[in-house]
């Protein structure tokens, strides 16, 4: 791809999460690399670009339309490495996913809608095998710290068994786009019992559904079902429903079929809140569960989802930047090894998860992706952070000051620790991986078509993070 026009090209760039991500490569990215802002405006893109350092005063302009299928087919073609913030990715990313495999440019999103990523492998592996493009959804908070932190426990010990990630402390805020991607799932759901089957399925990113453990075993294996409630484990203590699990899990089997099982046939994986022990833990964990539970319910059915709309953010709209600098998050990862070792990984990073932190993964692998081929995994094809990037991108965030640790995994400490969620004000409040409805032919106030996310770019139709 040494003839391409561009290193990267950002597709969704005035999108909220666009402007962002635009902003960390602009910050980031080393000089000689050529980086293009693309959309549907080239007014808005030199708005955003006037908004950069002084060193992306000549970034060029793509003009790109998600719905123009020769624009898209053009700009694939155009770069090495097409990143893009532009969702709900289930209604508008399939076209751009098949560009870059057809082309052989490496991919990047921040997807977290399963029933995408399960379209994108069925619809564009087998090309991207070919081509040598490496497709890597789930770039952002779904799902490299759940990845990575796996990838990097199976580099400390070799085989895994069971594994949990608990979420010890997040606070963030939830963005129009994360609503516009649930209501988009919701809404394939509740017409398709294919993506009902495909949401469920635990092993529903399996690129062999039929050589995944749990067939192998037959009855005698455990239940990988999502948390739904409250849920007591005599190691870990109370647990609740982690928003984010039915993306993560996923994403993190497929990575261990795709290396063929590196961590283990016996791999076992869930997520979860983590409350602590006691009677108060108890009572938190319950209570999470409920208000997630019925935040769900409101955005599955019609008339309650109306109303859940009145109230959650509208596209475009996200944290102000003193919440997207005083959010974090924090994650333990605790996993069962040979031998009855016992390792625990801690991953976290300052900054909103779903917008500060996620522009920065975003950001850093875009740059892995463009300049760190020779150390990357031998593979192509629609693959997952851990197999596309992998330790690469891991050492990658540790330079932009993000914690990847391993360490001895402790006793349960009885007194009761940092609470999840803390300063989130309501379940799934980090959540992102939907992509800046900024492309949707909403109407500005002036008349003019515009993207629904930010006033962003009707090309990209869409971006969140």
């Amino acid at each position: 791809m040494t003839d391409r026009e561009y290193d990267i090209v950002l597709f969704g760039a005035t999108g909220f999460t666009g402007v962002l991500v635009a902003e960390q490569l602009a910050q980031r990215a080393p000089e000689g690399l050529t980086i293009a802002l693309a959309g549907r405006s080239l007014a808005k893109l030199g708005e955003v670009r006037e908004q950069l350092p002084a060193r992306a005063a000549d970034w060029p302009l793509v003009l790109a339309d998600a719905a123009d299928r020769s624009s898209i087919n053009g700009m694939a073609r155009s770069t090495r490495v097409l990143v893009t913030t532009v969702g709900p990715y289930l209604k508008h990313g399939l076209p751009l996913v098949a560009a870059c495999a057809k082309a052989g440019t490496h991919y990047l999103d921040l997807t977290g809608e399963v029933p995408f990523m399960r379209a994108s492998i069925d619809a564009c592996h087998d090309q991207a095998v070919g081509s040598g493009a490496r497709i890597v959804h789930a770039c952002g908070f779904d799902s490299i710290p759940s990845d990575l932190g796996v990838l990097t426990l199976h580099e400390a010990a070799g085989a895994l068994g069971p594994t949990t990630l608990l979420v010890k402390a997040m606070k963030g805020g939830f963005s129009g786009g994360t609503a516009a991607s649930m209501r988009a799932i919701m809404e394939a759901a509740a017409g398709d019992a294919a993506v009902r089957a495909t949401l469920k399925d635990p092993y529903s990113l399996s690129p062999d559904r039929d050589a995944e453990p749990d067939r192998l075993a037959g009855e005698g294996w455990p239940d990988e079902s999502d948390l739904t409630g409250a849920h007591h484990d005599p190691e870990l203590g109370w647990l609740g429903p982690f928003v984010m699990a039915q993306a993560n899990t996923r994403v993190v089997r497929r990575s261990n079929a795709l290396s063929g099982y590196a961590y283990s046939t016996g791999f076992r994986y869930q997520e979860a809140m983590s409350f602590g022990e006691g009677v108060a833990a108890r009572a938190k964990a319950t209570g999470y569960g409920a208000g997630l539970g019925a935040l769900t319910a409101a955005m599955g059915l019609g008339p309650a989802r109306a109303g859940a709309e009145l109230v959650l953010p509208k596209p475009g709209e996200g944290p102000s930047a003193e919440a997207r600098e005083s959010g974090h998050f924090r994650m333990e990862l605790y996993a069962h090894t040979g031998e009855g070792g016992r390792l625990r990984a801690t991953v976290a990073a300052q900054g909103d998860p779903g917008y500060a932190a996620t522009s920065v993964m975003l950001a850093e692998a875009a740059l892995t992706a463009a300049l760190d081929e020779a150390t990357l995994p031998d593979a192509a094809g629609v693959l997952t952070p851990a197999t596309g990037l992998g330790i690469a991108l891991v050492e990658r965030l540790r330079g932009a000051d993000f914690t990847f640790e391993v360490g001895p995994w402790e006793p349960l400490d009885e007194a009761e620790p940092e609470q999840a969620g803390e300063g989130s004000g309501e379940p799934g409040s980090s959540e992102p991986g939907s992509g800046d409805p900024d492309e949707g032919p909403d109407v500005d106030p002036d008349g003019g078509a515009d993207g629904g996310a930010d006033g962003g770019d009707p090309a990209d139709p869409h971006a969140t993070a």
